[in-house]
């Protein structure tokens, strides 16, 4: 397996990792629990909101003073995504090259055929 794949498993184990540890995964009596899916979705969506509102006004982090905000959270919304994948045992980095190589040949992503009129622009 590529070495870029094992890499990206591994931050995703880390992150999901981590969650468990910080008690994310377990309620008030330390018993395992399963998060809803549709709230860890919106989490991640609200860390990039923040990423936006960062880029938004030029703020630098909060936290991590020397970063801009729009970085930080950014990294936050990876690390929630990576926390989800695990929690579903996805094989995000294998995932992410294979979407990578198949969005090399769709049409839709040819610079010609996003410039014409019904293309997408962004």
């Amino acid at each position: 397996m590529n070495e870029n794949i094992l890499g990206l498993n591994r931050c995703v184990k880390d992150c999901h990792e981590a969650a468990v540890k910080g008690g994310w995964w377990h309620d008030s009596n330390g018993k395992k629990k399963d998060r809803n899916v549709g709230e860890l979705l919106c989490l991640i969506h609200s860390e990039i909101s923040e990423a936006m509102e960062g880029a938004r006004k030029d703020l630098m982090d909060t936290h991590l003073k020397h970063r801009s905000m729009m970085e930080v959270e950014l990294a936050d919304a990876i690390i929630r995504i990576f926390d989800l994948a695990e929690s579903r045992n996805f094989n995000l980095g294998e995932t992410i090259y294979e979407k990578l190589e198949y969005n090399k040949n769709r049409a839709d992503h040819k610079i010609n055929n996003r410039l014409k009129e019904g293309g997408k622009k962004f």
